[in-house]
């Protein structure tokens, strides 16, 4: 008489124990045991594994036009012993341990594939897609008001990346500014008008804006040898930019004004990866086509309190005079173009003065240059907008409209709109590098 043993089934979470179980137990007998133990639906195809092997699994039959399961039609390969004698030993104390997997029938498979889900119903899948196609531009388009909130479709940033290894504003009692509002911030600095402004002009692309962590004490120390603090960094000439959006104390973010003015300082090492006379200068003429843009808007939207300029933080340095007669709608300050380029270029050049000390280099280097494209902007102007043709009876290029522009002034104020922004500024880089070859 054969030995008798207990075998232990687990299916699903669930275990069952079955007695009375020998060699001599066929792999039919013990699927049909484990079936009914657990009351498995006939619509599910079982299979028995011992040790990693399996020692017992049904079929499948075709009856006429489907496949079904049948508990009693099994191949014959399960007539054998489940268990074989001389390759299974057994415990004297514990059951045996059997791993019972099921799966679905093809007629089932079949069935389930056939089902369309509901269209009205929005899968995981569409609702992150919705998030990564839907840009953050879309949603700030209320905050520049709604003819700016976007970026160019063809020249702009073309994703966004806050820093989230520090898991900012997440943390219980934290007080510093959550992730989100973060890439918020990325996006008000990605559809700056003025940002947009240099992107067309210069047809720039940049392949992600993303927030610089302000605890990366490696890139802080590096930066700290070289007497400078760091604020921002730009990846292979474009690819990526990050900048310092957060204070030192994680209180808040910096100012407004002053991330714009160092995303467009890393947007200047596109072109020059040290800071030589040539990369100031271009950062000095991108900074005043900024500033014009938003003083041109300011022109456009009368003054109002909720002008881009206001919004940017900017309206001192273009009319600091002014501001509180802009804030009434004085047309004194918005009517005068001249002296609001002035103005800005005043600006810039504090700020060039500043930042070009602690590279040992004179503002007077880069004042000729910038000044010269000051020039270009408010001729572009003048022969793209009509309302600022005309100025208290003056023209914009400062001769008088009585007056007889002569031959020469015409002809290179013909050259100068033939161009486009970008190639003017391709043009004074390469004369600029040509004077200094020849120097």
């Amino acid at each position: 008489m054969s030995e008798k043993f207990t075998v232990k089934f687990s299916y699903r979470g669930e275990s069952n124990s079955i007695d009375n179980v020998s060699h001599q137990t066929t792999a039919t007998e013990l699927l049909n045991e484990v079936r009914n133990s657990f009351q498995v639906d006939d619509d599910i195809i079982l299979r028995l594994i011992f040790k990693g092997k399996t020692i017992a699994q049904e079929s499948m039959v075709e009856d006429k036009d489907s496949m079904e399961v049948d508990g009693d039609a099994v191949n014959d390969n399960n007539a054998h012993p489940a268990f074989q004698p001389e390759t299974t030993k057994i415990p004297k104390s514990k059951p045996l341990k059997v791993i019972v997997m099921g799966s679905a029938t093809t007629t089932n498979i079949q069935k389930l594939n056939s089902l369309r889900s509901d269209p009205l119903t929005r899968g995981f899948d569409d609702l992150q897609l919705k998030f990564h196609t839907k840009s953050s531009s879309a949603i700030l388009s209320t905050y520049w008001g709604p003819l700016h909130g976007h970026q160019s479709k063809q020249y702009k940033f073309c994703r966004f990346q806050e820093c989230t290894d520090a898991s900012f504003g997440s943390r219980p009692g934290s007080s510093t500014p959550h992730a989100w509002e973060a890439r918020t911030l990325l996006a008000k600095l990605a559809t700056d008008p003025g940002m947009v402004a240099i992107f067309k002009s210069r047809e720039l692309i940049v392949g992600t804006l993303g927030e610089m962590d302000p605890v990366d004490d490696r890139l802080m120390q590096r930066k700290a040898s070289e007497g400078a603090c760091l604020l921002g960094y730009n990846t292979n000439h474009g690819m990526r930019i990050d900048v310092k959006l957060r204070a030192d104390d994680l209180s808040g973010f910096r100012p407004y004004d002053e991330l714009a003015s160092t995303l467009i300082h890393e947007l200047s090492h596109n072109w020059c990866g040290e800071h030589d006379v040539l990369f100031w200068t271009n950062f000095g003429q991108m900074r005043v086509e900024y500033l014009w843009e938003h003083a041109c808007l300011m022109q456009g939207g009368g003054g109002r309190k909720s002008s881009t300029a206001a919004l940017a933080e900017v309206t001192e340095m273009i009319s600091p005079s002014a501001k509180g007669t802009i804030a009434r709608g004085s047309n004194d300050a918005q009517n005068n173009p001249r002296a609001m380029m002035d103005s800005i270029c005043q600006s810039v050049f504090r700020e060039l003065a500043r930042d070009m000390a602690q590279h040992h280099l004179p503002v007077q280097s880069v004042a000729p240059a910038v000044l010269a494209f000051s020039k270009e902007l408010m001729m572009e102007r003048k022969y793209e907008d009509a309302r600022w043709s005309k100025t208290g009876g003056q023209r914009l290029g400062g001769s008088s409209t009585s007056s007889s522009p002569s031959a020469s002034s015409n002809d290179a104020a013909a050259a100068v709109v033939g161009m486009t922004p970008r190639e003017r500024a391709l043009a004074a880089a390469e004369k600029r590098a040509r004077e200094k070859q020849q120097e």
